[in-house]
């Protein structure tokens, strides 16, 4: 199969992981080799109920025979998108209590940038360094990262970028802005955390010059950081909120929500201002209801807290330089970059699941399901100071 897969399927690295998926249950994957793969990431955090989890299945399955795609998003009522959304209101703080549904992440993104800029009449957007946002044109245009931007220019203009936690950079923020986008959580920078109420800042800054505030939740969203909602961590409320990733339990799916006054501008003049033919899909749409039902109505966001000081407890060791992040948004920092990626490669043979970051090359990602067992952290973890023990041994041999 990995033949094909690299003949025939386009590829985002020289160098995929290439494990070949037989099944998937739970906290770990299941391998045409026969072995077991303890899942440390999720999907990169996307599957937040674990692999197939039952009340997910079960909703898709039901939902596929009533009926699929039907018509274009936003014409026809379908019952799993309306009661999504309604649900999302319930959980949002207000004025956010209208949502559009998009087919992932990234589009959320571009989705959220067009309502900022039809709404306020401005153009200005402002990012953060560091930032990740997606890689559709829109949202590639928010990286700072000229490495990754140069093969695709011209890209959207009208981008200017601040630092993530700094607060001189406010000022930045003028009556010509239309919004700042920040991730509530930097993810790809290494798992960086808001200090010093700096959401907060930045959001009463926007509200002095009339700009809005765009937080990306796309990772942190969902339970993952101990709330249903990174920002609830922080004491304050974005005027528009992006989502993906563990929305869908393993589906493919994304939204921005806002007021309703914010977002009914997207549908007249010009009517149609943000279309989408499979957003709201019913199938996926039913998967990920019964996903945020089951993340509201059980203790696993609690969970998620108690499980990071376990983690936290158990990742010791010399070559570990701290642990980052909140809840089970996790990422180990290690003293470079080359232990990270033997740390990475070394637990694959191991059969335990880790991953890169996208900036921050000494990081290595901790996203695992929402419903793993303490005893399968200890597992893991366990593989973990194994493997970075070899690699000090071998250090030692080499010296």
């Amino acid at each position: 199969m990995n033949k094909d897969f690299l003949r025939y399927q386009a590829q985002t690295t020289p160098h995929p992981l290439g494990l070949e998926v037989e099944s998937a249950k739970g906290s770990y994957i299941f391998t045409t080799d026969g072995k077991k793969h303890l899942d440390f990431v999720a999907g990169v955090s996307a599957c937040s109920l674990g692999h197939c989890h039952p009340k997910v299945v079960k909703a898709i399955k039901e939902q596929a025979e009533k009926y699929l795609h039907v018509m274009v998003y936003g014409e026809y009522a379908q019952q799993p998108a309306v009661e999504l959304t309604r649900l999302l209101a319930e959980q949002f703080p207000k004025p956010l209590e209208k949502t559009y549904l998009t087919n992932s992440g990234t589009e959320a993104i571009e989705g959220a940038l067009k309502l900022a800029r039809r709404y306020t009449g401005r153009a200005e957007i402002i990012a953060a360094h560091q930032a990740y946002h997606g890689n559709t044109m829109g949202s590639l245009s928010l990286m700072d990262y000229e490495e990754r931007q140069k093969p695709f220019r011209p890209l959207l203009g009208g981008i200017s970028f601040i630092q993530f936690n700094e607060e001189k950079d406010l000022e930045k923020i003028t009556e010509k802005t239309a919004a700042v986008i920040l991730e509530s959580i930097q993810g790809g920078a290494g798992f960086i955390l808001p200090k010093n109420n700096y959401l907060k800042k930045i959001k009463q800054r926007c509200e002095e010059v009339g700009a809005l505030l765009i937080l990306d939740e796309i990772q942190p969203g969902f339970g993952r950081t101990g709330k249903l909602f990174g920002f609830q961590n922080f004491d304050m409320v974005p005027d528009i909120v992006a989502l993906g990733k563990g929305m869908g339990g393993g589906m493919p799916i994304g939204a921005f929500s806002a007021s309703a006054k914010m977002m009914d501008s997207l549908s007249d003049n010009p009517k149609m201002g943000h279309i989408t033919t499979f957003g709201g899909n019913p199938v996926i749409a039913a998967s990920a209801l019964a996903t945020l039902k089951e993340i509201t109505s059980s203790d696993l966001m609690s969970e998620s807290l108690e499980k990071e000081k376990l983690f936290r407890k158990l990742l010791v060791h010399p070559l570990i330089s701290e642990v980052r992040g909140m809840g089970l948004m996790l990422a180990i920092i290690t003293l470079s970059e080359e232990i990270a990626n033997q740390l990475i490669l070394k637990c694959k043979e191991k059969n335990l699941i880790l991953f890169w970051l996208l900036f921050e090359k000494k990081a290595v990602r901790i996203t695992p399901p929402l419903t793993i067992s303490e005893e399968e952290i200890k597992e893991g973890c366990g593989i973990i100071i194994d493997v970075l023990e070899d690699i000090i041994k071998k250090q030692e041999a080499v010296n």
